[in-house]
């Protein structure tokens, strides 16, 4: 893999990490007048307007309707828009932004399972080495304060978690094929039908008022965090591993507590701020 290719990929995980570390605190202001799952519809719902005007105007309409594209979309939207987005919103509705964060962190050893065990990705002993520094991190984080037990948020963090590999395999196979503004585009847009069905289903439907006091929460939410910053994530892990890309953002942790300081009033703990030490000695053997 060609050193320019491969700082522009570790660039853009490191950019996804710091856009997506609002998404648990944005989702959160929206549970306020809005169930999850009605959440997460709508604001697929400014994700696909936007991508879809983005997708015309690139001129890249066309990569629609290639044949091998329908082979790895519906898997993408079941693993990726339905499970991992689905099991995360209803997580948040239990748990803090904080810890919803660092058990996200669980997304890296899977991954290593999947790409580095099964597959048999290459992974440098050094990044190894970043890789475990980045899980005790999270490690130090989650275990003081939770001790050996879940709660029912904490839980469903977890279970998303063990979705979104199988999802980035797929992905990284469909971004060799289309553009990633493409997939964002037809991935959510598959799964709107599904996500209004069951909001309907579990009579999660908002009023209009409460629509309009959530506008700015859903566009935020669906454009920046669910759509430019997965793109980046797509952008990156075509240029660098998933395993990689997935230890690279470990970091957004750190990003979620000091947001979430300023903006939810929730302080960060001793063994938050302690972990600080492994996830910054980790970033720099993954980027060096």
């Amino acid at each position: 893999m060609d050193l320019t290719q491969t700082r522009k990929g570790d660039l853009s995980i490191l950019g996804e990490a710091v856009l997506w570390s609002f998404f648990p605190i944005i989702s959160i202001l929206s549970f306020a007048r809005l169930a999850p799952i009605a959440s997460l519809a709508w604001s697929s719902v400014f994700l696909v307007i936007c991508f879809g005007i983005i997708v015309a105007a690139r001129g890249k309409s066309a990569e629609i309707f290639k044949p091998r594209v329908w082979t790895y979309i519906p898997l993408i939207t079941l693993f990726i828009t339905l499970f991992y987005y689905g099991l995360y919103y209803s997580g948040l509705k239990y748990t803090t932004a904080g810890n919803a964060s660092i058990i996200a962190l669980m997304e890296l050893f899977f991954s290593y399972l999947l790409f580095n065990v099964w597959i048999g990705e290459a992974f440098s002993a050094k990044h190894t080495v970043g890789a475990v520094l980045m899980m005790l991190g999270a490690l130090i984080i989650l275990f003081p304060s939770h001790g050996s037990s879940l709660n029912r948020g904490d839980f469903l963090v977890f279970a998303a978690t063990a979705c979104a590999p199988v999802g980035n395999y797929y992905q990284q196979k469909l971004r060799k094929i289309i553009s990633s503004e493409t997939i964002v585009f037809l991935r959510s847009l598959a799964a709107i039908p599904i996500f209004f069905i069951l909001s309907s289903l579990l009579k999660a439907n908002p009023s209009a008022a409460d629509l309009r006091k959530s506008f700015w929460y859903l566009a935020i939410n669906g454009i920046l965090i669910l759509g430019v910053s997965k793109f980046m994530w797509m952008e990156g892990i075509h240029r660098i591993s998933v395993t990689k890309a997935n230890a690279l953002s470990a970091i957004t942790p750190l990003f979620t507590l000091f947001f979430a300081y300023f903006i939810l009033h929730q302080s960060p703990t001793i063994w938050q701020l302690s972990a600080l030490i492994p996830l910054a000695g980790g970033l720099m053997l993954l980027t060096s």
